[in-house]
């Protein structure tokens, strides 16, 4: 599991790192006004959808199938064709609806918007031509899965890389588009149709032979079929709570959108790096061994996978709290993002910590039961902690603003987490990590926290009396890798405490 997670995990980190260069590049030549906010819109949209059809509900029904039917020999090929045919037909309706009634979805995703305000007709603008990158991030997904299915994790990991490089590229040519906000929708757009080009040639490489779509219902096909139901649902209960931050930040003052995304893009890299790899790792292990009857390796694969979230969860947590201040201030005041949107953004943050553990304990929870074909139970614990966070989100969005939204995230994903512990444990899929075990995490992470601040004010007091540049994100950069070490030596002891799936 290290070794996947690894490869996983150090290709999202290099994702993760030209992301961040990317939004430097975005800060400096949007800021966080009214033209930012359009982007950010326009870009949120097709990743809204993304989420519901071509990575969260799509994996749970298809992936877990596909590999049990490739593992018994059943034929998969013909699965995988009827299943792509299948979604190429959703997304091409999807597609001319957005693209013929981009108002019309516009007026319902985002009701804070009206024709009347000026930045109405770039949203629209921008929407069409960032919403076709969905029929790409759909193709992305399909190809994903059955290089998963086999293992192959590596290039699956490394396609949102492009994404990066082309928004990156577009907005060094910024003055070659009408604007800026131009410039980095193409570049979504663009780098859509390479990530495509990417795993397709990829799944070529591994001998796995790309199909071509037939719109056909064997009985793997329908049984993914009533996996998704539910999946979707489940997608589309998660994505509802995310619209809802979409929705009541177009009520807010001008820049909360912006400030939730920055804060957002630092909140999500753990959860990318850790929580999304392990989830990405662990599905098509588990989905092999329930097809093969084995519950003492599933739930081996689960538990060690839940030790990891705790002990990188926990000291990440604290630092994102107690540094995340730092960390934007580094990351992004330059140019049109200043020491003002850098506060804003980073009390956000310190308002997303506060859900950080569960959250990136999420996506192993969810894998424990979408890999034994299991997708109704994490929709009806949804609904209930859904149905939290919006309350939450409603209540304290009018007076907290943005960081009411985020308090109200950690809540419910908190929530969340809880419920699908509590009933994986009832029904025997996972034990967790021990009682004294998970003390000793939670304390050692509360002790990090006091030696965090301490030290902050110490180098606080050092930098105040240089007048160098680089003394804040040097500080920054020292205790970063000092905690990461630690941390990094704590979870090898403690993987080294549980015995792999595969042993008896």
């Amino acid at each position: 599991m290290l070794r996947k997670l690894g490869t996983v995990s150090g290709l999202t980190l290099v994702s993760r790192i030209l992301g961040f260069l990317r939004d430097v590049v975005l800060a400096a030549t949007l800021g966080a006004g009214p033209v930012a906010d359009a982007f950010m819109l326009a870009f949120r949209l097709p990743n809204h959808f993304r989420a519901i059809l071509a990575e969260g509900a799509f994996n749970a029904a298809f992936l877990p199938t596909w590999a049990a039917a490739d593992a018994g020999g059943r034929d998969s090929s013909r699965l995988g064709a009827e299943v792509l045919g299948w979604l190429a037909l959703a997304n091409l309706a999807l597609l001319a609806l957005a693209l013929g009634a981009t108002g019309w979805m516009l007026a319902v995703l985002a009701p804070g918007l009206s024709p009347a305000d000026e930045t109405w007709p770039l949203v629209v603008t921008l929407t069409r031509i960032t919403f076709p990158y969905l029929l790409c991030m759909s193709l992305v997904a399909f190809l994903a899965a059955l290089l998963n299915g086999r293992d192959r994790f590596a290039a699956p990991a490394a396609a949102p890389i492009l994404l990066n490089l082309f928004m990156i590229g577009a907005l060094l040519m910024a003055a070659s588009f009408p604007s800026a906000a131009h410039a980095a929708a193409w570049g979504v757009m663009a780098s859509g149709v390479a990530q495509v080009a990417l795993l397709a040639g990829a799944a070529w490489r591994a001998g796995l032979p790309l199909p071509r779509p037939r719109l056909g219902l064997s009985p793997d096909t329908r049984l993914v079929f009533r996996r998704l139901g539910p999946a979707l649902l489940t997608s589309g209960a998660l994505q509802v709570a995310i619209f809802a931050d979409t929705i009541i930040a177009t009520f807010l003052p001008a820049g909360s959108l912006s400030h939730l995304y920055y804060a957002d893009r630092l909140y999500q890299l753990p959860i990318g790096l850790i929580g999304v790899a392990l989830g990405t790792v662990i599905l098509p292990d588990i989905g092999r061994r329930a097809g093969l009857g084995d519950e003492v390796g599933m739930r081996r694969v689960l538990d060690r996978a839940l030790l990891i979230c705790l002990v990188v969860g926990v000291p990440v947590a604290v630092m994102m709290a107690s540094l995340g201040d730092w960390a934007i201030r580094i990351l992004f005041v330059r140019g049109a993002f200043d020491l003002a949107a850098a506060e804003a953004s980073a009390t956000i943050l310190a308002a997303y910590a506060l859900g950080l553990v569960p959250a990136i304990a999420l996506r192993s929870l969810v894998a424990g039961f979408h890999g034994r074909g299991d997708t109704r139970t994490p929709l009806r614990l949804l609904v209930a902690a859904t149905l939290v966070n919006i309350a939450l989100k409603m209540l304290l969005a009018p007076m907290l603003g943005a960081v009411g939204l985020a308090l109200a995230t950690s809540v419910g994903i908190t929530l969340y987490a809880t419920l699908l512990h509590r009933a994986g444990r009832a029904r025997g899929f996972l034990a967790g990590p021990g009682l004294i075990t998970a003390s000793t995490i939670v304390a050692s992470g509360i002790a990090l926290g006091a030696i965090i601040l301490w030290s902050r004010d110490v180098v606080l007091d050092l930098i105040e009396t240089s007048a160098a540049s680089w003394a804040l994100p040097l500080a920054f950069l020292a205790l970063v890798i000092a905690i990461l070490v630690v941390f990094g030596l704590a979870t090898a002891l403690l993987m080294a405490w549980m015995p792999p799936p595969g042993a008896s």
